[in-house]
């Protein structure tokens, strides 16, 4: 007797399924896609129960002809590709002809569709046609999806909480109106509205409608193009960022990717202005000649394979350097809209606001959720709990007790010791007359306040004022900026800065880390640290960079030298970028360091010159800002208006 034989196609079907359909998720991510490539331009999306129990998508679409409708459900039958040529110059989202057959095998499936004249109904359970019938000739198609995975438990027992497949699927919709704006799409879960956008093809208005009105307010748009690639989008002050990289969107194509090396490009465009493991909100659009784009490496498509990824990568970081450059981004240590009532966790009441002179309606989403939310959360756990909140209204600040810090009592007292802030030749300042307060630079005034020194907080903080408020400075930040900044010009010059060392280094390393050295050595030769083979294992160090702290050439020597074993690939540009970050930390003064006058205005007359004041090489603010009106506010000086505690 054989043993081997052909699956059924529902058996295939089936299998199939375990590929495309992963979660509820998938299900509305398939069909929404079908809708937009049927030239739709309103969808709705109604769910039961997480999409478990119910899932509707409506378009208004060109619809199915009566004789391609049970066509549709089998598998590989497709209308967006008809030969190998068409392999290559994919613009469609669903093209694999795989999505019906694989929902229709593991569900309980109606589809009414019409082109516009005769219209048909077609039912089918767990992959078998119960029947087809002509129906209403309403213009577009309606598919119903029940009992997800009743014929196949084993499925079941990996889905999350409600709560979580819930934000899944919210994941899903927000990101394909990311990349459609032209489209007017609707979300509703059990009866209740999440999600509405306009369609009115304005990416701003899309993003504000996902992530709050205060988020988008913080986000700045950037856009270029070059031969072979047109980008644009927005991306957020490096004074609001998350703890993943998931809020950095990639469209391409209209197409929701996910591409590492694309993320990494927006945050290498930011440079030293993000914190370490903090990741801006960042909607970028990608648009390319289909031949440069392969989205036939996986059944869900979204992991692409891209021709001149460099070129492009490129293009991203550069892109959003010289957007962010130009800007003043100096963070308000007291956000106004954080004192607004409207920032409060908000019911579904409309909210009205003005984006590019465009007025638009939002229906915000309830962070407190409503009665089917709680059921949900009832049966969450922690994570989950967080995973649903995530896709709330995004508050940018969170309230801290910055009032009660600015009412402690602050040091302003100055001493006569010479501190060794600026200790090497190059590192001298020359002090302002020692009458003229003020520091005026009236080239950078644009991008840095003119500031007027007061005092300083605890050796720690530096207190300036100016016509638009009071500034508080970081002068342990402060100073690693504009080392960072004399270090990083410092280390492109090793010719001519060499110091003999009187008693050479000696560093051992093991076999496998003297290999790794050896086939490195020209990134140390680069920043004019020369290693002589002084054993089979071991190195000598005769001369290094006069910007070497003195005392401190070993260990920074074995540091270097432990980034290259940590990284392999660590480029020539990236080793001299983090040399310049550790060089600046080490040679910048520290907390609880009272200064005198004359070295805190030294300090900020040398931060007011540098190419980038705003954060610390480590992407921390150097200094903060209260408004006028955040004094006044303080101070009760201007009451805020209590009609809206009527209104609640």
């Amino acid at each position: 007797m054989s043993k081997i034989h052909e699956l059924s196609s529902i058996l295939s079907d089936q299998i199939a399924a375990g590929e495309v359909i992963e979660r509820p998720a998938s299900v509305v991510k398939e069909l929404i896609e079908n809708s937009i490539d049927a030239g739709s331009t309103e969808i709705d999306i109604d769910i039961k129960d997480a999409g478990l129990q119910y899932i509707k998508v409506v378009d208004n679409g060109s619809g199915i002809e009566s004789n391609d409708v049970k066509l549709a459900f089998k598998r590989h039958a497709t209308s967006k590709i008809h030969d190998r040529k068409d392999l290559f110059k994919i613009s469609s989202l669903g093209f694999r002809g795989e999505a019906l057959p694989s929902i229709a095998s593991i569900s309980n499936i109606k589809l009414k569709t019409s082109t516009g004249s005769d219209g048909t109904e077609i039912d089918i359970k767990g992959g078998r046609v119960l029947n087809c019938i002509p129906a209403e000739s309403r213009k577009g198609t309606t598919v119903e999806v029940s009992d997800l995975f009743f014929n196949t438990p084993a499925r079941l027992k990996y889905m999350k909480s409600p709560a979580t497949e819930l934000s899944k699927i919210t994941d899903v919709v927000n990101q394909i109106s990311l990349g459609h704006s032209d489209i007017s799409f609707s979300l509703r879960h059990n009866n209740r509205e999440l999600v509405r956008t306009s369609g009115r093809s304005n990416l701003q208005q899309v993003i504000g409608g996902i992530y709050g009105i205060n988020t988008v307010k913080k986000m700045i748009k950037f856009s270029m193009n070059d031969d072979d690639f047109k980008i644009s989008g927005y991306t957020s002050l490096p004074e609001m960022t998350r703890a993943s990289r998931k809020y950095i969107s990639i469209i391409m194509n209209g197409r929701y990717v996910k591409n590492n090396n694309i993320a990494k490009s927006v945050l290498e465009g930011y440079r030293s202005k993000l914190m370490i493991g903090r990741y801006p909100m960042t909607v970028i659009k990608i648009d390319l000649d289909p031949f440069l784009l392969d989205v036939n490496v996986h059944p869900t498509k979204q992991t692409v394979r891209i021709s001149k990824e460099e070129q492009l990568c490129s293009l991203i970081s550069d892109t959003i350097f010289k957007t962010l450059e130009p800007k003043n981004l100096i963070p308000d240590a007291i956000d106004e809209k954080t004192n607004n009532k409207s920032t409060k966790p908000l019911n579904t009441d409309q909210l009205s606001f003005q984006l590019d002179n465009v007025s638009t309606h939002y229906f915000a989403k309830d962070e407190n959720n409503s009665n089917d939310n709680k059921k949900l959360l009832k049966q969450n756990n922690s994570s989950d709990e967080k995973s649903v909140k995530e896709h709330q209204p995004v508050m940018i600040y969170q309230k801290e007790d910055l009032h009660s810090n600015m009412m402690k009592n602050f040091d302003t007292r100055y001493t006569n010791e010479t501190v060794g802030i600026f200790d090497d030749d190059e590192h001298t300042v020359k002090h302002s007359d020692e009458h003229n307060d003020n520091i005026q630079h009236e080239d950078n005034e644009r991008r840095f306040p003119n500031l007027l020194y007061i005092g300083q907080m605890h050796g720690t903080y530096l207190l300036a004022e100016s016509k638009d408020g009071m500034y508080i400075l970081d002068q342990h930040a402060a100073q690693e900026r504009i080392n960072y900044e004399y270090y990083r010009k410092m280390i492109g010059e090793v010719a001519a800065s060499q110091q003999e060392l009187l008693v050479p280094i000696v560093l051992d390393y093991s076999t496998s880390d003297a290999l790794i050295i050896n086939q490195n050595i020209d990134k140390l030769n680069a920043l004019g640290i020369e290693l002589e083979e002084f054993g089979s294992n071991s190195f000598i160090i005769r001369h290094h960079p006069a910007w070497f702290k003195k005392g401190q050439e070993k260990s920074i020597i074995q540091e270097m030298i432990d980034w290259i074993l940590d990284d392999k690939k660590l480029s020539i540009g990236k080793f001299r970028l983090k040399t310049a970050i550790m060089m600046s930390c080490k040679r910048a003064i520290k907390a609880n360091h009272h200064l005198d006058k004359k070295q805190a205005i030294a300090l900020i007359d040398k931060l007011s010159n540098a190419e980038n004041p705003f954060n610390c090489p480590h992407g921390r603010p150097v200094l903060v800002h209260f408004s006028n009106s955040d004094m006044e506010k303080m101070f009760k000086r201007i009451q805020d208006n209590h009609h809206t505690d009527i209104m609640e």
